[in-house]
């Protein structure tokens, strides 16, 4: 496992970090617990140090399995999770307000069972809460040891600029894979610039880079796939089959799996700091593990590169 500094923290972090949604039950199909455990156990055990979770995520139950799962182990993991997003059925809404966010955080360290969080992330924007207000809350919990470090998420160079001139934030979570390159117009230069870390999430393209769908699958209107991950989807699902057909290609003359090709190349960039990849079962974390092992050549890279903007101009 490679590790690298996340930002100006003192942290350094797994450039694989361990998504957590599915853990939560509610948007992947459903989940084991048991199994969930077990991945995390052995994430760590493969050299993860980095957790990320939210309390959105199956309404807190994805950080009551890590709270379990690491109970007893004595190695550092580094946790991170969020605050300000508000599920209630099928509402869903931004509240990065003072007492909510500090609800947030609070909830999550008791269903974490740690008695302070590495870094809180704010989970989306909030165009209805001053954004200084929102952080300074944060920064009460900070000195209250509550919190290590502020980070945010989902926040675009304009906001993200806001939020250093209030408070030295260490991290922006964003999106990032070859179907969705938004944050190389500005994100990825800008943070490198300011020592911002990137936590890439996303890499996978909701499953469609690892080159396991021979078909068009579908599935239920309240999983995530359907919902947030709109690349099974035509006409982008047929445009994407030539593009992963790329990725099998490098794949199979380095006898790796596509999803390692495709978690590979989020990590060449360098902002990228972690990249967090999720996983339901122990084969799917072997794979994510050993993506860091090797490192793709110039050459693939401008393969990759070339067959993306053919396709996708």
């Amino acid at each position: 496992m490679k590790y690298r500094k996340f930002g100006k923290s003192d942290m350094n972090v797994s450039s694989i970090c361990l998504g957590t949604w599915v853990f939560g039950g509610d948007f992947w199909g459903g989940a084991d617990d048991k199994e969930s455990i077990a991945v995390v156990r052995e994430a760590v055990r493969k050299g993860v140090n980095f957790i990320d979770t939210a309390p959105a995520y199956g309404c807190g139950h994805s950080e009551e399995v890590i709270g379990e799962a690491l109970k007893g182990i004595k190695e550092k993991v580094f946790i991170a999770t969020k605050c300000g997003l508000e599920i209630k059925g099928k509402l869903v809404r931004s509240d990065l307000s003072p007492g909510f966010v500090r609800s947030d955080v609070e909830g999550s360290l008791k269903r974490l069972g740690r008695d302070t969080i590495d870094l809180i992330q704010c989970h989306w924007p909030d165009p209805k809460t001053p954004l200084k207000d929102t952080l300074g809350e944060l920064e009460k919990l900070v000195l209250e040891g509550k919190v290590r470090y502020i980070g945010v998420s989902n926040f675009g160079k304009g906001l993200l600029s806001e939020a250093l001139g209030v408070l030295p934030v260490v991290s922006d979570q964003m999106q990032y894979s070859l179907f969705n390159r938004d944050i190389e117009k500005d994100i990825l230069n800008f943070s490198v610039d300011k020592g911002i870390a990137i936590m890439a999430y996303g890499p996978l393209g909701g499953g469609v880079l690892t080159g396991k769908y021979d078909k068009r699958p579908s599935f239920p209107k309240t999983d995530a796939r359907s919902i947030f991950y709109t690349y099974y989807k035509e006409p982008f699902w047929s445009k994407s089959r030539e593009l992963v057909g790329c990725l099998d290609r490098i794949a199979a003359a380095r006898n790796v799996t596509s999803a390692e090709v495709a978690i590979n190349w989020v990590l060449s960039h360098e902002a990228v700091t972690s990249c967090i990849v999720g996983c339901r079962n122990l084969k799917q974390l072997e794979v994510n593990a050993a993506s860091t092992e090797w490192k793709l050549t110039q050459e693939e890279l401008e393969e990759i590169e070339s067959e993306y903007r053919r396709i996708f101009g």
